[in-house]
């Protein structure tokens, strides 16, 4: 896990990294506040931030509730000052640490930063079973085979292994297998030494090396080519791998954790998969069932991520009505806890009042079937009433049937832009990520976008990075 320290704590500063250091964490330090939201600005994902007390940490918890970065920070100082304690936890700051830093606190800390990142929410049987076999195996170095549909929560599941392993407080490396071209991913994985191919200006450690002594996560694993699953065979077999344009084998540890949605078996027996590799990672299996099938977790999956968004787009809390609840149970959520999560987000965004109802997730949950849980467009369900007759008050027919005079028309089109530009705000400018969480296409978003700065609204500028 990785940890910021802000400000300049004299010799307690060097103790408190050096406890951090010896269980596991990355340090990074910076002197000032400003310094340290330029780097939860940038694309590495801290856990924890410690602050001191003598720095401005009213103005620290207002810049990051103001542009959304969610990171736990924890306010530090000499002795044990009831009002700078006081103070801290006012301005925003989870817990107060005094200084000199005591060992077990730093790590109880840490700890709870790393379950708050990778709690697991269930209550149905299905999952229990899932978690008590996860549970049992997390302690040895076996492989994991983690199968299910897409949007089930595999990644969340490796967390919880890594999490309550014995290489906890060591790095935990995700590869997207399917994200990566064909032709980088062996220079991902392995690394490569300087004008190993062209663009090689210089050594790169890959994520096998980066991992070593934790655990590997290779996400997706049958989009990887069968010519570089023989490399990686060998890679898990000898434990050790060859950087691309090296000279001689280099030693790793690293726990394999392996997850997809397709069946590998069936994969084999076409040729596509190779059966030793696959063997190699399924020592054992965990198959996360789909959402239809623990219909008893979505109120509470819900209930978690309304509760997220609020809180990181610094909105009122939303409660639930019963009818919205009865609303998600009923559905069958191809996407499974994704789409479930966009869908609610999207409520979340569009509700005027302090409680969700099942009209609002009517309204705003995608075509039902896509298996991504998304749609390329963000209609809103209108009543039956909504579409008047064409020519009252001389209005002209649109493209989806509605007058361009019908009051209803227009509303949902107001509220439909108004969500779509809160959305991109509150995602920093990132459009593809707004474009996720209001489950339309990159290029649908586009096509809105242009409309809305055509009809002379200020559109959000387009920033490549966003928040996390």
């Amino acid at each position: 896990m990785r940890l910021l320290i802000v400000g300049a704590l004299e010799g307690y500063l060097t103790k408190a990294s050096s406890v951090a250091r010896a269980r596991g964490c990355q340090i990074h330090h910076v002197d000032e506040p400003s310094s340290a939201l330029e780097m939860l600005r940038g694309d590495v994902a801290f856990d924890l931030v410690l602050i001191d007390d003598q720095c401005d940490i009213p103005s620290f918890g207002r810049a990051l509730s103001e542009e959304r970065i969610a990171v736990t920070f924890v306010a530090c100082g000499l002795g044990a000052d009831a009002k700078h304690a006081v103070a801290a936890i006012k301005g925003g700051a989870a817990e107060y640490l005094p200084l000199p830093p005591d060992p077990d606190i730093i790590a109880s800390l840490l700890e709870s930063a790393v379950e708050d990142r990778n709690s697991m929410i269930y209550r149905s049987d299905a999952m229990t079973k899932v978690i008590a076999t996860a549970d049992k195996i997390a302690s040895s170095d076996a492989s994991v085979l983690i199968l299910g549909e897409s949007g089930t929560g595999k990644e969340v599941i490796a967390r919880h292994i890594h999490s309550h392993s014995k290489r906890k407080g060591k790095a935990f490396i995700a590869v997207n297998c399917a994200a990566i071209p064909e032709t980088l991913l062996e220079s991902e994985l392995f690394g490569h030494e300087r004008g190993a191919f062209s663009g090689a200006i210089a050594r790169r450690f890959g994520k096998f090396e980066q991992a070593s002594g934790g655990t590997l996560l290779l996400d997706e694993i049958s989009e990887m080519d069968i010519g570089l699953q023989a490399k990686l065979l060998r890679a898990i077999q000898e434990r050790e791998i060859d950087r691309l344009g090296g000279s001689s084998p280099i030693k790793v540890n690293v726990r394999i954790l392996a997850t997809s949605n397709r069946d590998l078996r069936a994969m084999c027996a076409e040729g596509r998969f190779r059966e030793d590799l696959y063997f190699r990672l399924n020592v054992v299996s965990l198959t996360l069932p789909p959402l239809r099938e623990r219909r008893g977790d979505i109120a509470l999956l819900a209930q978690h991520f309304a509760r997220k968004y609020t809180e990181e787009d610094d909105l009122p809390p939303r409660s639930f009505s019963q009818d919205a609840l009865d609303f998600l149970e009923e559905q069958d959520w191809h996407g499974n806890i994704r789409e479930l999560e966009n869908a609610t987000h999207r409520a979340v965004l569009l509700s005027e009042g302090s409680s969700l109802d099942a009209q609002g997730f009517a309204n705003t949950t995608s075509q039902r079937g896509n298996a991504n849980g998304s749609a390329d467009s963000l209609q809103a369900s209108a009543p039956d009433n909504s579409k008047k007759s064409i020519g009252k008050n001389n209005g002209k027919e649109t493209s989806d049937g509605r007058s361009d005079t019908d009051d209803g028309g227009s509303n949902l089109a107001t509220i439909e832009r108004e969500a779509v530009l809160r959305t991109i705000t509150s995602s920093q400018g990132n459009y593809e990520q707004a474009a996720s969480i209001l489950g339309i296409s990159i290029r649908m978003l586009r096509m809105k976008l242009n409309r809305y700065a055509n009809e002379g609204h200020s559109i959000p500028q387009h920033s490549h990075s966003g928040s996390r």
